[in-house]
């Protein structure tokens, strides 16, 4: 499996994002064992130290953890696990009314087309 990786930011970056998207989604779960850094590297088609780094910066974020020997895990912190998804929001939110903003949309005009797409949504649901 061959992944794509944008220019914009390191790969390792996108990756360690990449993980964090799937313990939000609940594919990844507190205290589930990450692949081995080689087997990650081969599945994503990159170098075995991009992986070692990606594993490190979310050592350093507390969201994974190496237990010598065994691997690296996520970690079963809920709070830990709730401030990186609030943070996440928090990005996707930010990115989405910067670009609105550049296009010339004004607040108001933000949420007031927000809250109709979120009420479009939900008839869409149901």
């Amino acid at each position: 499996m061959t992944d794509i990786f944008q220019s914009t930011q390191p790969i390792y970056s996108q990756l360690a994002d990449r993980i964090n998207r799937k313990i939000l989604r609940g594919e990844l779960k507190p205290g589930d064992k990450l692949p081995s850094v080689r087997d990650l590297a081969l599945q994503v088609n990159v170098n075995p130290n991009t992986v070692q780094r990606t594993y490190r910066e979310l050592e350093g974020m507390e969201i994974v953890e190496s237990k010598r020997g065994q691997g690296t895990f996520v970690t079963e912190n809920q709070e830990i696990l709730n401030t990186m998804r609030e943070r996440l929001k928090q990005d996707e939110i930010s990115q989405f009314v910067k670009g609105m903003h550049e296009m010339g949309y004004t607040d108001e005009e933000i949420e007031a087309g927000l809250q109709h797409f979120l009420h479009n949504q939900k008839g869409d649901q149901a």
